[in-house]
């Protein structure tokens, strides 16, 4: 196959999932357009994966991306990745290594370690605990006996919620306040074969009594966006995917003691921005930090992606 050379034909490359359906990407487009006047590429990250057709390498201290589908090689001045899921990112370090190898711009796109930290729950607390970022109680099982599993539930008080330890969405979360309910939680992950955790019910409840919490957007050590989520049903996790109900509000409204617990948390995984999920109560507690959050709903592009975009743009190349 006939290479054609490099050339600057698209400044900045958004690399995302195109299997997703979340809608991150076009949000980021749009900023790109608005603020530099030029559309940006649209690249399938799966292609650069293990296994995929596209493949990058240095060139000059440049990054050069070469497509397959067309023989073209792209050196763009900017990569933005996104929206890449959980449970493929390992597949996607590769990349992440040439990237960072590259001068190109990228904000933190090629730091696997931070994204291993923020992916692998059973790290993430681990890295929370150094740090003296305050965090539910939480043990991490794989593949655990009855007993090991129900001394864990005792050792929590009997009122916790599993997860896996890679998840997205709230997809394979229980709250588990009974012998039965656990050992059902055991039999779910026994069956998908995933490594998993429990974590002591943090009492997230609102004036009302509904369950509560906070995704806190930051870049650097700014807030951008800050969604209220509340669900009423108190045995379900307050995600939208789970019918938890999100109100955006003013990120001037967000207490000082949680915004810098929200920057702490996202700096002590060693990312640059991230997506924030806290809890009000008792002066803040961690669950997680979203690599991607969602960027999408009203002020979505001015409160996050313009400032992304921005950042990739005026930002240091390292990670």
């Amino acid at each position: 196959m006939t290479t054609v050379p490099a050339r600057h034909d698209h400044r900045i490359v958004v690399i995302t999932d195109h299997g997703s359906d979340e809608g991150s990407s076009a949000v980021l487009e749009a900023a790109v357009k608005q603020l530099t006047g030029a559309a940006a590429l649209p690249l399938d990250a799966r292609r650069f994966m293990t296994g995929g057709a596209d493949r990058a390498e240095v060139r000059d201290g440049r990054l050069a991306l070469h497509l397959a589908e067309d023989g073209r090689t792209l050196t763009p001045d900017a990569v933005i990745v996104y929206e890449i899921p959980p449970g493929d990112r390992h597949r996607f370090e590769d990349f992440q290594r040439v990237l960072g190898r590259s001068d190109t711009a990228r904000l933190g796109a090629a730091d696997s370690a931070a994204w291993r930290n923020a992916t692998d729950k059973s790290r993430t607390v681990e890295r929370f605990a150094r740090h003296g970022v305050p965090h539910a109680p939480t043990i991490t099982l794989d593949a655990p006996d009855r007993e090991a599993a129900l001394d864990a539930f005792s050792r929590l008080g009997g009122d916790v919620w599993t997860r896996p330890a890679t998840g997205l969405g709230g997809d394979g979360v229980f709250h588990a306040t009974t012998t039965a309910q656990l050992l059902a939680a055991r039999d779910h992950y026994a069956a998908t074969g995933r490594k998993w955790q429990l974590s002591r019910d943090a009492r997230n409840f609102d004036a009302r009594g509904r369950r509560h919490q906070l995704r806190v957007v930051v870049l650097g050590e700014r807030v951008l966006r800050v969604c209220e989520h509340v669900q009423e049903a108190l045995d379900e996790p307050c995600n939208e995917a789970r019918g938890a109900r999100s109100t955006v509000l003013p990120p001037e409204e967000l207490p000082q003691r949680l915004a810098d617990l929200a920057v702490a948390a996202t700096r002590a995984l060693g990312l640059s921005f991230g997506g924030v999920d806290l809890a009000v109560a008792d002066g803040g507690c961690v669950f997680e930090v979203n690599v991607h959050p969602v960027i999408s709903g009203p002020g979505a592009l001015e409160g996050v992606a313009l400032p992304l975009v921005q950042a990739h743009l005026t930002g240091p190349s390292a990670p």
